[in-house]
């Protein structure tokens, strides 16, 4: 892989990143607002983890390969575009219930938004290291 690819793939995901951030604000936003609402129940962004499993198929491939010998069987092993990967919005209803119903802890949401604020400042910083490298190559 030559530098070209590996400058725009960092860089894509880093924007995919700095998207699902934008995104996970806003989700963490509605909870927060919906904080007092009876019955709400809180939503989550998963990305990440499915992230990961793409990237992983690149690398890895299982020990044991199953051979198809008909195009109908299902393959045990597919290599994924990390692209194809889309955040998806998850409603929460495993964590503990208030007595209304309601599972939003104010404390809780608002670590998760300094969390997210400081991932998304550290993606920024990223992105701006990467362009002063490619900045520092050219002079």
């Amino acid at each position: 892989m030559g530098m070209e690819n590996n400058f725009s793939r960092t860089i894509d995901l880093v924007h995919r990143a700095m998207d699902v951030s934008l995104l996970r604000r806003e989700v963490l936003a509605n909870n927060l607002a919906n904080a007092t609402v009876p019955g709400f129940k809180r939503s989550e962004v998963s990305f990440e983890s499915e992230l990961k499993r793409a990237l992983d198929t690149e690398t890895r491939q299982p020990g044991l390969k199953l051979t198809q010998t008909d195009p109908r069987h299902i393959s045990n092993w597919q290599k994924r575009d990390y692209r194809e990967v889309q955040p998806r919005r998850v409603l929460d209803y495993v964590s503990a219930s208030k007595n209304d119903g309601n599972n939003v802890d104010p404390e809780q949401e608002m670590m998760r938004v300094l969390e997210n604020q400081l991932l998304y400042t550290l993606l920024a910083q990223g992105e701006t290291f990467e362009f002063s490298q490619i900045n520092t190559v050219l002079r």
